[in-house]
């Protein structure tokens, strides 16, 4: 299972493009740790979670894994510490913060786990690695390489990207295939989203609806890893290929690649988020936000949810939330026939 924010087809991609070999073998180097890491992760998911706090407040640990491949590394700040002067150190601190905040804030929810788990990050993962991965039990970020990908501690969706992926471990348990895997990632995205839309202050109209904007390095043509607004346009760039997502279930990508097309096809669920975000208005966590976030924590969603399921679970949560019939309501049942799904 291989939860990363940069999706292995774009590597794959990479190393069927290109010609430079420096490139070519971070590339490859890069998938090879992401698969090492689905066993890990996949284990982590069947232990029990580690010790809680009765306190609603972060407990953050920042590790530095000094470019190596080990993890968690050094402790090099903890909760309450002061900065370090370390901009990955500093900001993966920061991001964990805000992600706290943005669950507990506008669901009650006290931490990844809703029971107070500690946090951790690992910064300066490898050499040159350019992903960030939730590995089951903490954060793990790579610095790029500086010709694809810069610091994968800049951009804040990808931490709430890759912590919903704890979210969703310890709620619904979405299968990461097909899908329901397409769904796992999707919840990631919407919340990654949010939380950046939340730290902006921004309502739905003013939000980019971007994932992983100024990820990619000066020179790759593109805006980010994904658009929830426009998915297929992130970036269309000689080295990485263009953007494969579809917006619409007539262009469903049926693939036995990357689980099943979980990146992939992410981006119709994305699409349809976004439609309901923006027809509602105003701030997209305050009520969008929180239909996806009471589905997909609320425990009636199977492991191998589908599409079409998971569209009838929030048009039934908007109806109970804002009333049958409701703008709300209304909004959410067009937003995923605009993509395609019957519900």
């Amino acid at each position: 299972m291989r939860c990363t924010i940069v999706p292995p087809h774009v590597l794959e991609r990479v190393l069927e493009r290109t010609d430079d070999s420096d490139l070519r073998a971070r590339a490859r180097h890069t998938l090879v740790i992401d698969a090492s890491h689905r066993v890990e992760r996949r284990l982590a998911m069947l232990t029990a979670p580690g010790a809680v706090t009765g306190d609603v407040a972060p407990n953050r640990t920042i590790k530095d894994a000094k470019h190596r491949e080990e993890l968690p590394g050094d402790t090099v700040r903890a909760e309450g510490a002061s900065a370090t002067g370390d901009t990955a150190c500093d900001a993966a601190y920061d991001w964990l913060g805000v992600t706290f905040e943005f669950y507990e804030k506008s669901y009650g929810r006290n931490s990844i786990d809703g029971a107070g788990l500690p946090m951790i990050s690992t910064v300066h993962y490898g050499e040159n690695y350019d992903n960030a991965f939730w590995n089951g039990d903490q954060m793990v970020y790579g610095d790029g390489d500086g010709t694809l990908f810069t610091a994968f501690t800049g951009p804040i969706d990808v931490t709430g990207h890759e912590l919903t992926h704890g979210v969703t471990q310890y709620t619904a348990g979405l299968d990461y295939f097909g899908q329901s895997g397409a769904l796992n990632e999707s919840m990631s995205d919407v919340f990654g989203s949010l939380i950046k839309q939340y730290y902006k202050g921004q309502t739905a109209d003013q939000a980019d609806w971007l994932i992983g904007e100024g990820l990619l390095a000066e020179g790759v043509q593109g805006v980010a890893l994904r658009s929830m607004k426009e998915p297929g346009t992130a970036y269309d760039d000689p080295k990485l290929g263009k953007d494969p997502q579809p917006a619409h279930m007539d262009h469903f990508v049926r693939t036995s690649r990357d689980n099943g097309g979980v990146h992939i096809n992410s981006g119709i669920p994305n699409r349809a988020f976004y439609l309901a975000a923006v027809e509602i208005g105003g701030h997209a966590w305050e009520k969008a936000g929180k239909v996806w976030y009471e589905v997909l924590t609320g425990g009636g969603l199977a492991s191998d949810t589908d599409f079409t399921t998971f569209a009838a679970a929030t048009a039934a949560t908007a109806a109970r939330l804002f009333g049958d019939g409701s703008a709300e309501h209304t909004a959410v049942r067009d937003a995923w026939t605009g993509v395609g799904v019957s519900i």
